[in-house]
């Protein structure tokens, strides 16, 4: 028995935009919208470019072309995850799927300031031993200063 793995139905292939049905899309499957801006939407880019003689008239041909080969090969990149997933056993895809769920309930914050790091309150013996038991004195010379100041 073969097993298909398109995603769209065979009755429902003829209301497919006849862009996805030219490149066969199987797994990709954009609307008209999309189409619409994928064909045309790169012909008018190339005309614009080409107008503005950015870019040679070969671009009319091949921008449109290049689009086709990039939705075509996210087609086939969406075809092999699509079958790389089908060969993850159940068991394994329930785990990773309770690994992903989210985790709800409350958590436990702490009232001290120790617990939080760069926040001092004034009530904290540990910031009190830090302060300097009088002010400096304003004459004297900082630590470290004895270089000779050429310009006095």
């Amino acid at each position: 028995m073969t097993r298909t793995w398109s995603t769209v139905p065979t009755d429902d292939e003829r209301y497919r935009p006849l862009y996805a049905r030219v490149l066969g899309l199987r797994f990709v499957n954009p609307g008209g919208v999309l189409c619409f801006l994928f064909f045309e939407g790169a012909v008018a880019l190339a005309v614009l470019l080409a107008l503005a003689e950015l870019v040679t008239w070969w671009a009319v041909l091949v921008l449109p072309a290049a689009v086709a080969a990039m939705v075509k090969l996210n087609d086939m990149v969406a075809e092999i995850v699509i079958r790389t997933a089908a060969q993850v056993p159940e068991q394994e895809r329930d785990r990773f799927r309770r690994q992903m769920e989210p985790v709800v309930g409350r958590a436990s914050v702490p009232s001290t300031a120790r617990a939080l790091p760069g926040v001092a309150l004034a009530g904290d013996p540990t910031v009190r031993a830090a302060r300097p038991a009088e002010p400096p004195d304003e004459t004297a010379p900082w630590p470290g200063s004895t270089r000779h100041d050429p310009h006095r």
